[in-house]
């Protein structure tokens, strides 16, 4: 059997050589003509699987090692009897430890006291949840805007988005939804952004398309009075150099990932294929996780909880290192910013998320040492 496989999909042809032939493409690239004779099709957010793909091919099973599925057009694969597998909260320590680290290096740049924030999260699901926990582990008040849930469980503990727009810190966890119930498509309106407080951080890693990017760029602009931390763009990967240029930090479309992420997917749409084709998993993706370059972090005489994760999660993920590498791209006018950041992507570099390191305390109080257990840090 033939299988077609992005070819930045980590340890893809090791996971999936025991069922066929496998061929690794460009997913951004992929044609009809590419899949026509492929059995399995393995890809990732930059790859639209629809009719105009698929239709003629042989194709029974398509694996996305995505969480969101704006991508994929669920309900002509339903209709051919094609199975499809995601991978639901494979890279959301990832992106929850992202948003931490953006937010801890903003408030370093602009010398912002942290303590006493407020944290208005849009959508707590996979990713939403944990970075509520981390930052309420953090000794910080969270408000949360998740109408499906707020259905789904009564309007207890939930705020609507005027609320939201109050908080000091903002950040976005939805899936892209242009239709239904609860659309989100440009749901970061004009209204929303003209609306925020003065230093306000906002903070964007689900999709480009939730934001109204030129009102926000507009605000950056006029007023340069509130905080942007972007990592998700519209049209990527052609993205708005301008509005990176004003953004307090901005990465190509990376929060979630995470080594521990990347693998974690190909290891659950692996899993999924041998439920299906019912073969026994003999593939395991934590087998192929590389230690950190420094596995061990100090810590001593911390008492703040919030002190002790601005002391070792910037250690764990320094995040200035991302936001350097795409302001050097969008600076180079012999860069085309197209191809550079779909580079950037493909060349990322490892990163452990908090789960790989040790943190050697002494003389931390309890609520420090329950901050970094929160963080997954091991602690001797």
């Amino acid at each position: 059997m033939l299988i077609i496989a992005d070819e930045n999909i980590p340890a893809v042809t090791e996971a999936f050589a025991a069922f066929g032939q496998i061929q690794t493409l460009q997913g951004r690239k992929m044609q009809a003509t590419d899949i026509r004779q492929a059995g399995l099709l393995l890809i990732r957010s930059v790859t639209r699987v629809n009719r105009q793909l698929l239709d003629g091919s042989q194709v029974q099973f398509v694996g996305s090692t995505t969480i969101g599925t704006d991508h994929i057009d669920l309900s002509w694969l339903r209709s051919k009897d094609i199975a499809f597998a995601n991978a639901p909260g494979c890279n959301a320590v990832s992106a929850a430890e992202y948003v931490i680290a953006a937010v801890l290096r903003c408030a370093s740049d602009r010398r912002l006291e942290l303590a006493h924030k407020t944290i208005g999260i849009i959508g707590c699901g996979n990713v939403g949840s944990r970075v509520q926990a981390r930052f309420q582990a953090m000794g910080l008040q969270c408000h949360i805007c998740d109408p499906p849930r707020a259905e789904r469980e009564g309007n207890t503990g939930f705020v609507d988005m005027q609320t939201i727009a109050t908080a000091d810190i903002i950040t976005i966890h939805v899936p892209l939804e242009k239709k239904g119930r609860h659309p989100t498509h440009r749901m970061i309106d004009k209204a929303f952004i003209d609306s925020l407080p003065s230093g306000t951080i906002l903070i964007n890693t689900s999709r480009g398309d939730i934001m109204d990017e030129k009102a926000l760029k507009k605000r950056l602009l006029e007023h340069n009075d509130i905080h942007a931390i972007l990592d998700v763009w519209q049209n990527e990967p052609d993205i708005d150099a301008g509005l990176a240029a004003k953004a307090a930090i901005a990465t190509p479309h990376i929060a979630g990932y995470s080594m521990d992420g990347k693998l974690r997917a190909t290891g659950l749409i692996y899993e999924a294929w041998c439920r299906l084709s019912h073969a026994a998993p003999t593939w395991d993706y934590r087998q192929k996780l590389p230690d950190p370059p420094q596995q061990q972090l100090n810590l001593h005489n911390i008492a703040s909880p919030l002190q002790a994760i601005a002391a070792t999660l910037p250690a764990a993920y320094d995040i200035s290192h991302d936001d350097h590498n795409l302001r050097n791209l969008l600076s180079d006018p012999d860069k085309d910013t197209a191809t550079g950041f779909d580079q950037l992507r493909k060349n990322y570099r490892i990163r452990r998320e908090c789960a790989a390191y040790r943190i050697a305390g002494r003389n931390l109080s309890e609520t420090a040492v329950s901050a970094l257990s929160a963080f997954d840090f091991a602690i001797t």
